[in-house]
């Protein structure tokens, strides 16, 4: 009975996405819906790109586990960077009208930087969306009582997603985002006071909380703790800055007022609203104590569904896996989408330049086509790797290998191609050689990546400028504007 509730709501948002398909016409639309989303939809579209697996099963896992202190990176990171995003980058990138992030660093750095830009930011996606796919598999799994494998709850997951956004692109994720975020926020609230009058009481659910000490956020004194401590903050909080999905809820906002205070509305929202699955999971282990510590065991991912299954009743149920498809449906449709467009754009325009508007919309849906079928095999490859791992490795590569050569470009005047390459190329050395040699254990190799890619960008742009690029490629794709020709905006 549960699983045709699932499967009717799972069908009703192919059709929204279906329905919002139709304003598609060209590359813009599709990426970028035309630049017409109010910022209503800005907010909505924000937060629930974030609110996916690791908010509703990765977070209460790691909550339950370590506290406050072993969810910095996500949902505080995490929420803080669609804040910092609002706050000092909306308006300078939305004033540009490009199509893709990446256009930024090829306007900024030239071609070269553009292209190992691309590369970094879609390798990123792969982990993220995998994360998805994964708690899908994990779901229809759960749902069918076994019946349904993992590996085929993945495919039938990416498969559903896939039905949508190959034809809508941003269109269909944000309408499609705007439905997903009433049912989650509505859904999560309701099953919430359920939970909390089965504990005999919110205030059963703190106490439980504050003996286990899971309210200490800071780290131990010792510089190994602050270290991680720092590391673990920033992976998201920088590392998701410089990502196709956040540049296009910024720059499909319709004016510069949605595209700056959307993010930063989203963002709070989102660290408010991921208390509520860190509240449920406590709760679960004032309501059934044994099972809840047996599955923290063996696979803490599961302590949530477990809960609503077995002591709720069949509407929470309903609300509990309407709200947690809800999640993962809109991140992975935005996480689809962004890296496919990034590699459409970026990468597959050099060789064919003077491509139409019409013949690049084509490609852009093989793209997602091709992406999709990537990550389906990547999450089964990974079966086995937590949510919250997968999401966080993610994130790593971005924060030391695109994250100072943006912020440079933006706020320093003096920053270069040289120093771009330099930032690129030390930042990922340092990062990859920490991660080969083991250091991971002595010193964070993502914060030795991130300060050495800082350290690159300064010698990089002060000394000898032997590499020197022509800063605008042969192509110059604006939104809303044809190839080669500067947008009036």
């Amino acid at each position: 009975m549960l699983m045709t509730f699932v499967v009717f709501y799972l069908l009703t948002t192919i059709a929204i996405g279906l329905w919002a398909s139709k304003n598609v016409k060209s590359t813009a639309d599709f990426a970028v819906a035309g630049r017409h989303l109010p910022m209503v939809m800005i907010v909505t579209t924000t937060f629930a790109t974030w609110f996916g697996s690791e908010t509703v099963l990765g977070i209460p896992a790691k909550f339950v586990q370590g506290g406050l202190n072993a969810v910095v990176e996500d949902p505080f990171g995490a929420g803080s960077c669609l804040i910092l995003v609002g706050l000092f980058f909306a308006a300078r990138l939305y004033r540009m009208t490009l199509l893709t992030i990446s256009d930024y660093y090829r306007e900024r750095y030239g071609r070269g930087v553009e292209v190992a830009c691309s590369l970094i930011i879609i390798l990123s996606y792969l982990g993220w969306v995998s994360a998805q796919v994964t708690a899908l598999g994990l779901v229809f799994n759960i749902l069918s009582a076994g019946a349904v494998s993992i590996q085929t709850g993945m495919i039938i997951g990416t498969c559903v997603i896939l039905a949508y956004t190959l034809f809508g692109g941003m269109w269909s994720v944000a309408v499609t985002d705007f439905v997903q975020m009433i049912i989650l926020v509505v859904g999560l609230s309701v099953i919430a006071f359920f939970a909390a009058d089965l504990a005999g009481g919110a205030d059963k659910v703190l106490a439980l909380a504050v003996s286990k000490d899971l309210f200490r956020f800071l780290p131990e004194p010792s510089f190994t703790e602050i270290m991680f401590f720092i590391a673990a903050a920033i992976t998201m909080m920088f590392g998701s800055i410089p990502q196709q999905d956040v540049f296009q809820r910024v720059m499909s906002a319709r004016d510069i007022r949605a595209a700056t205070r959307g993010p930063v509305i989203g963002g709070a929202c989102y660290i408010l609203f991921a208390a509520v699955p860190m509240f449920l999971v406590t709760s679960a282990l004032v309501i059934m104590p044994e099972e809840a510590g047996r599955l923290i065991a063996e696979d803490p991912q599961k302590v949530l569904p477990t809960l609503v299954l077995e002591k709720m009743p069949f509407i929470m149920q309903v609300l509990f896996f309407g709200a947690l498809l809800a999640a993962l449906q809109s991140v992975a449709a935005a996480t689809l989408l962004a890296p496919s467009v990034t590699f459409v754009e970026n990468i597959w325009r050099q060789f064919f330049p003077r491509m139409s508007d019409k013949r690049e919309l084509l490609t852009m849906r093989i793209a997602v086509l091709v992406f999709a079928a990537c990550v389906c095999s990547y999450a089964i490859a990974l079966q086995g790797t937590p949510i919250y791992e997968m999401v966080s490795g993610a994130y790593q590569v971005t924060l030391v290998g695109a994250f100072v050569p943006l912020v440079a470009g933006l706020f320093w005047p003096r920053a270069t191609t040289q120093g771009a390459v330099f930032a690129i190329v030390l930042g990922l050395l340092t990062w990859g050689l920490f991660l080969a040699a083991g250091l991971g254990q002595t010193f964070p190799p993502q914060l030795a990546g991130f300060l050495m890619a800082a350290v690159g960008m300064v010698i990089g742009s002060l000394g000898p400028q032997k590499l020197i690029t022509n800063r605008h490629g042969s192509h110059h794709h604006m939104v809303g504007v044809e190839p080669g020709h500067r947008s009036a905006s």
